[in-house]
């Protein structure tokens, strides 16, 4: 590891702890020629996921557009930022877990879907609104219709388990 002062490659390890739950490991070094003391992270080399697009052009999945998207649907809403980066980092291991070299985008887009509606309502409409491209307002209607019927099933189900 190069010193990011010096540029000299001589340097020792003075401690090291596990990071990002569990998932990278943080090392603090000391440069042997200058002192300088930094942090680096070790973390697992995984091949590339690859997103299919609607187009079938192929691009490399990229949590952080990911991010992005989710932060513009839940803008404004009463959604702390540790929700949205909770819900990035468990769709993109549960991306991990099953697998795929190549995912189509309906399959991200629905995951994430499924996730803000468990968040924060608005921010689901907001998101479906893009990702299923309504045309008009009755489109919008349909979906906040599908959604209450879909939460008072829910609410009545669980009146059945009090």
């Amino acid at each position: 590891m190069r010193c990011p002062k010096c540029s000299s490659s001589q340097d020792k390890v003075i401690d090291s702890r596990e990071a990002r739950e569990g998932h990278a490991i943080r090392r603090r070094r000391e440069c042997m020629k200058c002192g300088f003391r930094f942090t680096t992270y070790e973390i697992v080399e995984r091949e590339e996921l690859r997103v299919v697009k609607r187009n079938g052009a192929r691009q490399n999945f990229d949590r952080e557009k990911l991010l992005s998207g989710l932060r513009k649907a839940c803008e404004k809403r009463p959604v702390k930022m540790e929700q949205i980066e909770q819900l990035a980092d468990d769709i993109a291991n549960e991306l991990e877990e099953e697998g795929y070299r190549e995912i189509p985008s309906t399959v991200i887009g629905a995951k994430v879907m499924r996730g803000l509606e468990a968040i924060d309502h608005v921010a689901y409409v907001r998101y479906a609104s893009v990702y299923r491209q309504f045309e008009d307002v009755g489109e919008f209607i349909d979906e906040i219709k599908s959604l209450d019927s879909r939460r008072s099933r829910d609410s009545s189900q669980e009146e059945l388990f009090h």
